[in-house]
């Protein structure tokens, strides 16, 4: 086997008993403190990260990512696997984004839950007309920026599967619900493991 095809060959149960990053709860700077630990002391060739959570900031997961994005392109000899248990919503699955759909597991029995940003925001509009005006286009720009990043986001998820961005984003707005055998028959994982 040629090291490219055993970058991408389809892994088994046993690649997964020893994962090399375990990761549960909600995402937030806590589990980004505890992800770099345990990146930066990983070692060998395939890196397991295995995730559990119902969700959390959307913007610490873009981080991660990120990360997983810089160190694949930084060591092209190692390769990062997501290893998805039990529940991975919202910012669990925007950090599923990152990985290559072939490096993309998920256990049996596994949900992937997908949905648009949210926000909750009192708007007071009080003083000259022009301060009115640049508040209302301060909220407009913000709404506008970060439906701009929540596409990108379903766009790295659905890259190389049976799913188009138009599709995620419809399904979006009422919270999307994917099974694990769901999600490799959408070609959104490689396999259930």
């Amino acid at each position: 086997m040629t090291e490219q095809a055993s970058q991408t060959s389809r892994l088994g149960a046993e690649d997964f008993r020893i994962p090399s990053i375990l990761l549960t709860g909600a995402v937030d700077y806590d589990m980004y403190r505890a992800f770099r630990q345990q990146i930066d002391g990983s070692e060998g060739k395939l890196v397991i990260i295995e995730l559990s959570t119902l969700g959390g900031d959307p913007e610490v997961a873009r981080m991660m990512g990120e990360d997983i994005r810089f160190l694949t392109e930084m060591s092209p000899d190692r390769r990062f696997v997501f290893l998805g248990k039990a529940a991975i919503y919202s910012a669990g699955t925007t950090f599923m984004s990152f990985f290559a759909r072939e490096n993309r597991y998920l256990t049996r029995g596994t949900r992937l839950m997908v949905h648009e940003r949210k926000m909750l925001k009192t708007v007071s509009i009080s003083g000259p007309l022009t301060t009115c005006l640049a508040t209302v286009k301060a909220l407009l720009n913000e709404l506008e920026s970060s439906i701009d990043i929540q596409n990108e986001g379903f766009a790295n998820l659905v890259q190389g599967t049976n799913v188009t961005l138009d599709d995620v984003i419809e399904k979006a707005t009422s919270d999307w619900y994917i099974e694990a055998n769901e999600a490799v028959s959408l070609g959104l994982v490689e396999a259930v493991i």
